[in-house]
């Protein structure tokens, strides 16, 4: 199992946290910013301490995830046949304490799990809508994908 440092079709970019007295104003995404390629929807996902959601894979959907609250922790995995990174794995922690954002291409692998023991909450701002038909799921119980999460 090759778990790399950068995978291709990955892009991770540091988010700026502007700390007030009176509340925090956290940095998501600007339609300036290089990683933009359009507004299809934005939608939040929670998932619980130690809870394990995946594994799904996108055909069209680029994912530009932010975790505003809680940890979460992403495992991607590249089966893409002229991929450089083809077969190997990236995992990546993301929270307040690294505040950044994941630019995700389609076409690769993706699980997720909760972290923190609270809440544990992510954003996607998508460049398409929802669409049941551009993606496959791989359950965790019957996966042929070999990484222990």
């Amino acid at each position: 199992m090759d778990i790399v440092a950068h995978m291709e079709g990955i892009e991770i970019t540091p988010l700026k946290i502007i700390e007030g007295a009176d509340g925090n104003v956290m940095h998501a995404i600007k339609n300036s910013d290089p990683q933009y390629s359009q507004f299809g929807e934005a939608y939040f996902s929670t998932v619980k301490y130690q809870k394990i959601k995946g594994w799904k894979k996108h055909s069209q959907m680029i994912s530009n995830l932010i975790v505003p609250h809680g940890e979460i922790q992403f495992v991607f995995y590249d089966d893409r046949q002229n991929s450089i990174t083809k077969d190997a794995y990236l995992t990546i922690n993301l929270s307040q304490k690294n505040y950044q954002r994941l630019t995700v291409q389609p076409g690769l692998w993706m699980a997720f799990k909760g972290m923190g023991k609270g809440q544990n909450m992510v954003l996607n701002f998508a460049n398409i809508c929802h669409d049941p038909n551009e993606s496959i799921n791989d359950p965790l119980e019957t996966s042929k994908i070999p990484y222990p999460l």
